[in-house]
């Protein structure tokens, strides 16, 4: 009933990510084997389903036995995974572990939490197996057109799958794939979720123009739509700028406009929480994207916020605004937003790669993100040439270039929060972005007086500005303690 002759792929999986890179598979020329974990009475028939309709005609085979499935691909076979992060990986794992030889591979090309990729790396090696953990951004249209994937773990395994996985990547403007190697263990999987946050975090800054120009200016969905779509031919030019211009002319089966009638409150999956959780175990700020994060929690209390809302009435003023000149404040927010956003993502990705000893080419990693993955923008080529420049910049804002684009975006970006706070209209990711970056350009800041707190309370040293840096000092505040002193204190 099968061909005798191996498949050059297998793929266990056919959620809509799952179907879609097998047909890709497809399309690019590669044998395909497919099975898929099946729950009795709920999910039976989903391998016939898919091979008797969207993949009908093409080179896909499929399965219903895990031993026959891994059987029929050739060796070293090359297995990817599309199933739900966490334990699920685990038990498919272990299903498969019985069946494998040594030298083959399995890809896990799901949102796996990078610290589960580290241990099935170490497992399957153990083993002499390969494993690979691969982010892949794109959603559904990635999957079947050209999705940006974030490949890492056994380095030998790469150029193995790098010709199919280049084959079914996006290729941007100058035909290169957004499909790269990474680095060792987790590696894939910590860019994609960085990748992750920083989708949260331009969501949110997008949410807030759009909120912004309907409560201040009062404009309407098309006009909003223009609008979104003039950025678009520009330094804001992206995918997910793109869509919101779609969503806003969007018209549903009542003729009514589809946004205006979707409730405000915003669904996660985890990738953005975890994105924060790393960022703060390795020392980094990445506020921006925690305030998307926790906006995201706080608008799914929607019980909650009608209740606050007959409490606190928040008013706006009767002002008429100049729509030309808020328009510009509220691009300018947005972008200088953005590039905060970016910033503060790459710097982590930098902080652990040093962590981690990954060894992280971040031009590289840009690169692979201007197609096929839902942050794509113009300006990632710019943050490319900002680390491959002689000079590298410690940190992306200190780039020549975009110091430039700060300072042109600084004043509308400062009178549109200012503004916002004024007519008590929350504006929180614009908020945190500027305000980090005012602590990231102040030589100063009030930390003095927090370590004055935790050295009064605890004992806990500081520093001194009239002393070399690496000394610290206890003071007896009360004059009735004694010398005895904490640890110091980790920067």
């Amino acid at each position: 009933m099968k061909n005798l002759n191996k498949t050059d792929i297998g793929l266990i999986g056919l959620a809509v990510m799952g179907e879609n890179l097998a047909l890709n598979m497809a399309d690019k020329g590669w044998n395909v084997s497919v099975y898929n974990r099946t729950v009795p009475g709920v999910e039976e028939g989903v391998v016939e389903r898919f091979v008797n309709g969207r993949a009908k005609g093409k080179s896909i085979e499929g399965y219903a036995d895990i031993a026959e499935f891994v059987a029929s691909i050739a060796t070293p076979r090359k297995i990817m995974m599309m199933v739900r992060a966490g334990s699920a990986v685990d038990e498919l794992i272990e299903q498969l572990f019985p069946y494998l030889s040594e030298g083959d591979i399995l890809i896990d090309g799901g949102n796996s939490n990078y610290e589960d990729t580290n241990r099935r790396v170490a497992l399957s090696e153990k083993k002499g197996l390969r494993f690979v953990g691969a982010g892949v951004s794109g959603g559904e249209e990635g999957a079947l057109n050209g999705a940006s994937i974030m490949p890492g773990g056994s380095a030998s395994a790469w150029p193995v799958v790098k010709p199919i996985l280049q084959s079914i990547a996006a290729k941007a403007a100058d035909g290169t794939p957004c499909c790269r190697w990474i680095g060792p263990a987790g590696s894939g999987h910590f860019v994609k979720m960085i990748h992750n946050g920083i989708e949260y975090g331009d969501m949110q800054l997008i949410a807030e123009a759009y909120w912004v120009m309907k409560n201040l200016l009062g404009v309407d969905n098309e006009r909003m739509a223009e609008i979104f779509s003039d950025w678009n031919e520009g330094k804001l030019r992206s995918y997910l700028i793109e869509i919101t211009a779609d969503i806003l002319r969007h018209k549903d089966k009542s003729g009514g406009y589809l946004i205006d009638k979707i409730l405000d409150a915003a669904g996660q999956k985890g990738t953005g929480k975890w994105s924060v959780v790393s960022a703060m175990e390795l020392g980094m700020p990445l506020g921006l994207i925690a305030t998307a994060v926790f906006e995201r929690s706080l608008s799914a209390q929607k019980g909650l916020r009608e209740k606050a809302s007959k409490q606190f009435v928040c008013r706006h003023s009767q002002a008429v605004y100049n729509e030309s000149e808020m328009v510009k404040d509220i691009y300018s927010a947005l972008y200088a937003s953005k590039l905060v956003s970016y910033a503060q993502g790459f710097a982590v990705l930098q902080r652990a790669s040093d962590a981690f000893a990954w060894n992280l080419d971040l031009p590289s990693i840009a690169r692979i993100w201007r197609g096929g993955c839902i942050i794509r923008s113009i300006f990632l080529n710019d943050i490319a040439t900002a680390f491959e420049a002689e000079d590298k910049p410690e940190h992306l804002l200190l780039a020549p270039y975009f110091k430039n684009e700060i300072q042109q975006v600084l004043p509308g970006w400062k009178h549109l929060v200012a503004q916002s706070m004024k007519e008590e209209l929350p504006v929180p990711a614009f908020s945190s972005a500027l305000n980090y970056f005012y602590s990231l350009v102040s030589v100063k800041l009030p930390a003095n007086m927090i370590q004055a707190q935790r050295d009064y309370f605890g004992a806990h040293t500081f520093e001194r500005t009239d002393e070399l840096r690496g000394q610290f000092f206890h003071e007896n505040w009360t004059g009735h303690g004694g010398n005895t002193k904490s640890s110091t204190y980790n920067v």
